[in-house]
């Protein structure tokens, strides 16, 4: 049942919108002033708040921006006797869900609460799911490796850096660059990834900045590219170090710039993007070997941030096996399965070249095929 509450200093009004409402089939509450319509605005869940403009001790705007502030879901529509064009303006600005003018009319007044009351629970349920993808892509461990990953992590994410994040295949280089760009001023953006190492290189450019239509063989439309579609937003780059020399120099000027031009067109289109790169190569190296700009190189690593192979920092391993249970098990819609002691300590002895990838791996066959706890026996059986 959606909760709603009215905020009004008139007991006639509050009373005449609790009938109605109530004959809906609504929870309601009251609040005779603004201030105590905060307090229970802020105590409570609720879906719905309709609050006057004009009222004793906190105006409905005063208390709107409040609301606003807190980021509670609660839709918060605006009623007056006294409105105009310019004060209902300013509501919708200030996050106003609507504006209604007193006497309210029936049917409209209905559509716009159930109207907010949808909206209301989309905000809820989107806010309960970033929640749970902020959890999968969560970096656990308490090694110092790790900690100082996470440190790092805190300190760039509110920044607009660039960010290169170096480490072997598997060690969870791209989780680095979620968390970062979920804990930034562009975490409602969208974050685009663009596997480097697994784009031909003769398509790398389309990929990244787009085609016009007849551009080449093939182009029957126009397409947008991944900087495109990432304005506003981030654009991680994974396995970078793959990249042709040629697609390089665009990202270069990309950077520089913050403009682009698709393949087999004139036109610069702006684009305001924060790059995320990263590679499990020496680059370095590469730029001896002539393989990677240096110039590109230097505009990445503003900051840089390697992640360690698992076999440094195997006192993690623990911690990453009962994540990894308890992610498969809601996966699977089953209850979470344990390891044995030695089933831990046999699983800390390992090589893992394939990193942190390799034990969710490992962990996912064990769920699968093993029973409730999970012994040394089948760790041998099956890692």
């Amino acid at each position: 049942m959606a909760k709603l509450i009215i905020v009004d200093d008139e007991w006639k009004i509050r009373a005449a919108l609790r009938d109605i409402l109530e004959y809906e089939g609504y929870e309601v509450d009251e609040a005779k002033d603004g201030e105590e319509g905060l307090e229970m605005i802020l105590r409570n869940n609720y879906d719905v708040a309709l609050c006057d403009v004009r009222m004793p001790k906190l105006t409905g705007m005063e208390v709107l921006l409040k609301v606003t502030e807190a980021s509670k879901a609660t839709q918060l529509i605006m009623i007056s006797a006294h409105g105009t064009v310019e004060t209902a303006v300013e509501a919708t600005k200030q996050g106003a869900y609507d504006f209604i003018m007193k006497p309210p009319d029936l049917n409209r007044l209905l559509i716009t609460v159930r109207n907010a009351i949808e909206r209301a629970k989309l905000l809820q349920e989107t806010k309960t799911l970033k929640k749970r993808i902020y959890k999968l892509n969560e970096i656990v461990g308490e090694s110092e490796p790790i900690k100082k990953v996470k440190d790092t992590i805190n300190r760039v994410a509110a920044t607009e850096a660039r960010v290169l994040v170096t480490g072997a295949n598997g060690s969870g280089k791209e989780m680095v660059a979620k968390q970062i760009h979920e804990k930034g001023s562009r975490a409602n953006q969208p974050l685009i990834e663009v596997n480097c190492a697994a784009i031909p290189s003769e398509l790398i450019e389309s990929e990244l900045f787009g085609h016009e239509k007849g551009a080449f063989t093939g182009a029957a439309i126009r397409r947008v590219g991944k900087f495109e579609q990432a304005d506003g937003g981030t654009l991680f780059l994974d396995e970078i170090g793959d990249m042709s020399l040629s697609a390089q120099a665009k990202v270069l000027r990309a950077l520089q710039e913050n403009k682009i031009t698709r393949v087999g067109g004139d036109k610069e289109i702006k684009v305001n993007v924060r790059v995320i790169a990263a590679t499990n190569k020496d680059l370095r190296q590469e730029i001896v070997n002539g393989n990677f700009r240096e110039d590109l190189f230097h505009r990445l690593s503003v900051i840089m941030i390697h992640v360690p192979p698992l076999a440094e920092r195997r006192v993690d391993i623990p911690l990453l096996a009962d994540k990894f249970l308890h992610d498969i098990a809601t996966e699977y819609g089953a209850p979470p399965k344990e390891l044995s002691n030695d089933a831990i300590a046999y699983l800390q002895s390992l090589p893992w070249t394939g990193n942190v990838r390799e034990l969710r791996n490992v962990i996912e066959r064990l769920v699968i095929m093993c029973g409730e706890e999970i012994s040394l026996e089948d760790v041998k059986a099956y890692a």
